[in-house]
């Protein structure tokens, strides 16, 4: 094979099952930036919580935090098949649709360092959809109105665009940002505390199944107004101190 003649990013001519892109997307290998992100465990390691509580503080995302993510991840995703899928939006309309689902989750994401953060892990995200799936509307559409260094669209909302591209359906999406939200935190773990490599795996078990019963109702919502509002207020606490600390291993 001639490296120097093979594309470097094959067209997708044929579809994949939605647990093909469930598991590329929840990969810690996909190189997406997800690696300097903690989903807030060294800011909380750091603010003074217990290596002892980790299991509780994953479990307590998955109620607060996670659903406001999981929930903006659908809605996006729902804007971006109706608004494509029906040929309603242009793609101007469908960037200002896509805002509008922004606006939401910012506005239940008081820390302007989670936000930030947030913001630079869609970077990666973008590069990923505009590489894989340049031609689909929605891809095109949130990338419009996008400055240097990055996208002002922030990770739920792309996950959503892509989710839209890649035909995964809104359930399985749920699942994936319970579980990478999870494995984020347990994999930062093994990087700031010592701990039998063997443990964490069950904490992630136990935060997904946790979030089932959530799962079909964030599955069908379809508004902006609907996306879930619950906060971690300590939480936000120690990410905005975390943020003006030079001493730490993940940016959040």
């Amino acid at each position: 094979m001639n490296l120097s003649t093979t594309p470097l990013s094959p067209p997708l001519s044929a579809p994949l099952s939605s647990a093909t892109i469930s598991m590329m997307l929840a990969d810690a290998r996909l190189p997406v930036g997800g690696h300097v992100h903690s989903a807030g465990l060294e800011p909380a390691l750091s603010g003074g919580m217990p290596a002892a509580q980790v299991p509780g503080y994953m479990l307590g995302r998955v109620r607060t935090v996670t659903l406001v993510e999981a929930g903006t991840a659908v809605v996006a995703r729902h804007v971006a098949v109706q608004g494509t899928g029906q040929g309603v939006f242009g793609a101007a309309q469908l960037a200002v649709a896509l805002a509008t689902v922004d606006r939401a989750w910012a506005a239940r994401t008081p820390s302007r360092a989670v936000r930030d953060v947030s913001r630079s892990l869609a970077r990666g995200y973008q590069r990923l959809a505009g590489t894989l799936w340049a031609e689909h509307p929605a891809v095109v559409a949130s990338a419009l109105g996008s400055t240097p260094p990055g996208p002002t669209l922030s990770r739920p909302v792309l996950l959503g665009v892509i989710a839209a591209a890649a035909g995964l359906d809104a359930e399985s999406l749920v699942r994936l940002v319970v579980y990478d939200d999870a494995q984020t935190i347990a994999a930062a773990m093994l990087k700031l505390e010592p701990l039998d490599p063997a443990i964490p795996p069950g904490w992630v078990l136990a935060a997904c199944a946790a979030a089932e019963e959530f799962v079909t109702d964030l599955a069908a919502l379809t508004s902006a107004d609907a996306i879930p509002a619950w906060g971690a207020p300590e939480s936000e606490g120690w990410a905005e101190a975390h943020s003006r600390t030079t001493q730490r291993l993940f940016r959040a």
